[in-house]
């Protein structure tokens, strides 16, 4: 590895206190949101975002179904951008998510949105950009400059603002409760071993796996490999890994899987112990696996916040993994720090 300090090895040491200064300074804003979307009373959410603040969406999408019982669909920003169709908005809450808040695809469509009838949020770490200024509310990720290309603290940051969020429409105090005792569980899971894991990614493609809200981590982890290591990753469900994808698996093939303590754990250890039993070398964050190999993680105390601390987690382990191949996570090839895509 390069003995430089990465900028993302930086940021990621960073997200205990982007999280924490979220907590400090985001109450107003979350709770003004809280409660206009509490008077619009949705019957269903929309969601608009790209790359990793889409995945930011998935975990949102599982968190409003499974804990407010309102479904989430994910629109296709082209939908408005290219294609120029309005979509029928009215009743829902729309949620879209940019780190720069800059593109004119994501800007666009949420303009669309409000225009037909929805109530908008925009979760940004650029408050001054033009996303912020077509939506009804805007919630600042207050993550600070994040130089590195690929995003780790403002990913983070998009998952609490927008589940704190949810836990104020519901007025859950144990979800706020969790959520407030993050950046103590994040400085714990920044510094798990996962070593053990990254020896194992050496170059030929790999599976990551999870399920419900874990599954969105599955989803950024795949992408994070590709982008910050040059290794094809991708992500399945666990419950559908092994209907077709368990096909290219063989000896040696490495596996990482997402698990949080929750309603989906025990079906996620035994895919990934289905997964080790034909030859994959598998890591999973439970203790619950028989034959994969146990990932240390840092609970949080409730099953919706702990896949907030298994990527951070993740986040260091790759990190190395791209020091170790001698690529600069900071400025992955083909890629810059703000996309705008029509």
């Amino acid at each position: 590895m390069s003995e430089r300090t990465s900028k993302m090895r930086q940021e990621i040491l960073e997200i205990p206190d982007a999280v924490d200064r979220l907590l400090s300074q985001g109450a107003p804003g979350i709770q003004a949101a809280a409660q206009m979307v509490k008077q619009a009373d949705p019957r269903f959410l929309i969601t608009v975002a790209r790359g990793s603040s889409d995945h930011a969406c998935t975990y949102l999408k599982y968190a409003s179904e499974l804990f407010l019982n309102l479904p989430v669909a994910s629109v296709g920003p082209s939908v408005n951008s290219i294609y120029g169709v309005d979509l029928q908005a009215k009743g829902a809450l729309c949620l879209s998510i940019s780190q720069s808040g800059q593109s004119p695809d994501i800007v666009g469509m949420t303009r669309s949105l409000r225009s037909s009838g929805g109530v908008t949020v925009a979760i940004t770490n650029n408050t001054n950009s033009r996303l912020s200024e077509v939506t009804d509310a805007v919630l600042p990720l207050h993550a600070g400059p994040e130089l590195s290309v690929a995003a780790t603290k403002t990913f983070v940051t998009s998952l609490v603002s927008g589940l704190w969020l949810l836990a104020e429409v519901k007025g859950d105090n144990e979800l706020i409760g969790a959520i407030h005792a993050l950046p103590g569980c994040l400085a714990r899971a920044a510094t798990c071993d996962w070593s053990a894991a990254a020896e194992t990614i050496t170059g030929r493609s790999l599976f990551t796996l999870g399920r419900g809200p874990s599954y969105a981590m599955s989803n950024e982890a795949a992408l994070k490999i590709k982008e910050t290591c040059q290794i094809h990753a991708e992500s399945f469900s666990a419950a559908e890994v092994l209907h077709g994808p368990v096909s290219i698996v063989e000896d040696g093939f490495p596996t990482i899987v997402f698990a949080a303590r929750d309603a989906a754990e025990q079906t996620t250890a035994e895919a990934a112990d289905a997964l080790a039993g034909k030859g994959a070398t598998v890591f999973a964050a439970t203790d619950k696996v028989t034959r994969a190999q146990v990932l240390p993680v840092a609970r949080t105390g409730h099953w919706l916040t702990d896949p907030v601390a298994t990527i951070t987690s993740f986040y260091s382990m790759v990190e190395a993994v791209a020091g170790a191949r001698g690529i600069d996570p900071d400025a992955p090839r083909h890629l810059k720090k703000v996309t705008e895509t029509v």
